[in-house]
Formats: structure tokens, sequence, C-alpha cells
């Protein structure tokens, strides 16, 4: 993932909107990154939109004794003053040529009139940072290994967000330390793991995957060592949840659908649809319904008034593998 050169930043404004906080700050360090490769001794300012007038931002793009360059940061763009509007769209249809002026919005309704009018600007580029469907985890992780010069597969950075969830700064120092310590290794899936293979959530999806597949002393030995292990409650019905909203968008899917395609229907990254085919095996419409009440039931007895958890997941555990091949 290349990041910007200079002179994609300089004498332009680079906007950055969405809810995404990790990317917008990467955008915005990446133009930074930019100037400084042009002029080590650039200067940066920055300022909240709801500070921002024509006087503050003539001083913040204003050259100096020191350096004519200049990076100019201006945060939450949804809180700019009216009165201040005019006067950001008349810098922005003309830029000054050494500053590179980075504009954050957000995301939300608030502040979109500005936003559509500085799209409409031949000296804006936009760059989103939306928050991430469930399914476009693991191709952003995959996305960071290349970053690093690494390799990783499908089946790995699924399981990597699986173990570490679905906070990107976390994935991306997971995938950090990995591209370090496996340096110039593929990252499979062992090696991820090796180190993440006992975080919660894995431990936590491997309960209901052995559930899942009718493997009733697999998914209660895999229980014990969960919750010996530290695993909350919440996070096993929150796994076998996730698995049979899985098996359930499987089952449903339209006939025909090329293997890419039905990854994005059923909202799973593709590999895991050979984990689907598997388990639908013995499954049908009423036995899901039946599994999704009785997690349903779990779930609220754990949050509520239960007295043992782990009798509560055992019992989950039992039921799901038995209800595979009743129907």
């Amino acid at each position: 993932m290349a990041g910007p050169r200079a002179a994609d930043v300089l004498g332009r404004i680079t906007l950055v909107s969405g809810s995404e906080e990790f990317l917008s700050e990467r955008s915005v360090s990446a133009v930074r990154a930019a100037v400084r490769s042009h002029d080590p001794e650039f200067e940066f300012a920055e300022s909240m939109a709801s500070d921002l007038t024509m006087a503050t931002l003539g001083e913040m793009s204003a050259p100096s004794l020191f350096s004519a360059t200049r990076c100019v940061v201006v945060r939450a763009l949804e809180n700019l003053p009216d009165e201040s509007v005019e006067g950001l769209l008349d810098y922005a249809a003309s830029p000054v040529e050494d500053v590179a002026l980075v504009l954050v919005h957000g995301g939300g309704q608030k502040g979109t009139g500005v936003l559509n009018k500085l799209r409409k600007l031949s000296s804006v580029v936009e760059v989103k940072s939306q928050s991430l469907k469930a399914s476009e985890f693991g191709r952003f992780v995959v996305g960071e290994a290349r970053s690093v010069g690494a390799r990783m597969d499908d089946e790995a950075a699924s399981f990597l967000v699986q173990a570490v969830g679905q906070d990107l700064r976390a994935l991306a120092a997971a995938v950090d330390q990995l591209a370090n310590d496996f340096h110039g290794e593929p990252l499979d899936v062992e090696r991820v793991k090796r180190y993440f293979g006992g975080r919660a959530e894995a431990k936590s999806f491997a309960v209901a995957d052995a559930a899942f597949y009718g493997r009733r002393s697999a998914a209660l030995e895999e229980l014990r060592w969960a919750l010996d292990g530290g695993t909350a409650a919440v996070l096993v019905t929150s796994a076998f949840a996730g698995s049979a909203r899985g098996l359930a968008r499987y089952i449903s899917a339209p006939r025909g659908l090329r293997e890419g395609e039905l990854a994005k229907e059923v909202g799973v990254p593709p590999w895991k649809l050979r984990t689907l085919r598997d388990q639908v095996r013995g499954w049908s419409r009423d036995g899901l319904a039946d599994a999704i009440n009785a997690i349903a039931r779990a779930d609220a007895d754990i949050k509520g008034a239960a007295h043992d958890p782990a009798y509560t997941l055992e019992r989950l555990v039992l039921t799901i593998a038995d209800l595979r091949d009743r129907h």
C-alpha cells in the first residue's frame, strides 16, 4: 500500500472522511510523511475546525523564516463554523503551492454540505476511512501483511481476526509483530496460531466449530480449555451465534453463485466456505432455528441470573451437537 508522493499533497487538499479513526489517522500520517520526504525541515500546524477562521488558516499556511513548506491538519471538519465555510472553500479552490492541507471529517451527516462542495474542486483528493464490514477484516489483514513485505493467506488472516478481534490498530500491530518475528517467511495459520492461538476469541470459535460439526467430546474438551484459560462465557455464546448465522445464510443463499459471490452473500471470507460446506451437512432450516433459540436462551441465562455459566455452556454444547442430524 504505497503512500502519496509530495506532488500528490503539496498545493492540494487531502480530504479524509469517515468514522474509522485508525484509517483516518494513518492517512494524515501518510501526508506528513510525504511532505517530510520532500522537505525534512517542513513545519507542521494543527487545528480543530471549530477554531478555524481565515486568519488562523492564513497563519498556519504562511511560510516562516525556517521553511516555506508546511503541512496543515484541520480536524473535525463537521464542526466548522458557518462563517468560515466560504473562506475555506475559497482557499481550497486556489491552495498555496508549498502547503499540504488535510481536512479530517469524522463521518455522519453533520457538515456534509461542506464535504459535497469540496468534492467538486479539482484540487481536492478524498481518502475515505469507512468502518469495515465483518467480511472485510481478513482482506485488511492480508493488505497489512503485504504493506510490510510479508505474505499471509486468507485462512491465516481470518484466524488472526478471530483471535485478536476487529480493532484495526490491534490487528495492524499483530501483523507487524508476526512480520518482524518471522521475517521473510510466509505468515501461515500455524505461525499465527503459535502466537495468538491462546486468545479468548479463537478458543470460543474452536468450541462452536466442534459443536456444529456434532463432535460432542471435542467441543466439551475445547470448552474446558477455554474456560480454564479465562475465556468469558459471553464470548463463547457470541461465537456460537456467529456460527449459526453463517450456516443460516449459507443455507439460504441463492444457488449457482460463484465462490466469491457466495462468500459475499454469506458474509464470510472465501476460505470459510469450506468449513460451512462441511458443517452444513446434517443441518436443516428447522434444526438451525432450534439451535439459534438454544443459543439465545444460553446467552440470556449467562447475562442474567445463571449461577453456573460453565454448566449453561456445557448444556449448550450438548444441545447443538445433538441437534445436528436430528431434523
